[in-house]
């Protein structure tokens, strides 16, 4: 007896789907396709021990803020789901156009990281690791010119940083939320040999 595939076609076809979505993007201040990003985010969601919906959702978690708002929020409901969708919304730090200002935004959703379910954290936090790894490749490759890709410069994306490690080993503890704040500490530590 064969043990039924884990991740299923309904994976593939997201895949397919975040492909087609962010083809055209580049990660920040790179060459680098933003798909990328969203295979690096899955695989630590896979990682740290989602279930498919959330791998599907952490393909998508960048869907609704960077490809088509609230519109394509509803889309992703009615291909993938209810559950793949609530993940993805929370894991969207806002719906508005234009976005409000960058402080009080993170502000924002640091706070309400407090009130969001553990599978919406799960994905967000596999996000924020992904991205604090990147953070640090680039420091050790670019060193201080790093800063200038983020609107919050180096000392607001430190303060952000720490704040969700904070927030994540407050309510998501565990090993996902330490291998983070490892990053988070790293990112630090780069940051005062700029």
């Amino acid at each position: 007896m064969t043990d039924a595939p884990f991740l299923t076609e309904r994976f593939d076809d997201a895949l397919a789907y975040a492909s087609r979505l962010h083809r055209a993007q580049t990660r920040k201040g790179s060459g680098i396709p933003y798909v990328s990003h969203l295979l690096a985010v899955a695989a630590i969601a896979l990682e740290n021990g989602a279930d498919e919906d959330q791998a599907i959702a952490a393909l998508l978690h960048d869907a609704v803020e960077d490809q088509g708002g609230l519109a394509q929020l509803k889309a992703i409901r009615e291909r993938y789901g209810e559950g793949v969708a609530q993940i993805v919304a929370d894991c969207t730090d806002s719906h508005q156009e234009p976005k409000p200002a960058w402080h009080p935004r993170k502000e924002a959703y640091i706070a309400s990281l407090a009130h969001k379910p553990p599978r919406s954290l799960a994905v967000s936090l596999a996000d924020k690791t992904h991205n604090a790894a990147a953070i640090n490749a680039d420091l050790r490759g670019a060193g201080e010119a790093v800063w200038s890709r983020f609107t919050g410069g180096k000392g607001g994306t430190l303060w952000y940083y720490r704040a969700l490690a904070n927030a994540f080993r407050a309510h998501a503890a565990g090993l996902a939320a330490e291998r983070f704040a490892r990053e988070v500490d790293e990112m630090e530590e780069l940051a005062v040999r700029d």
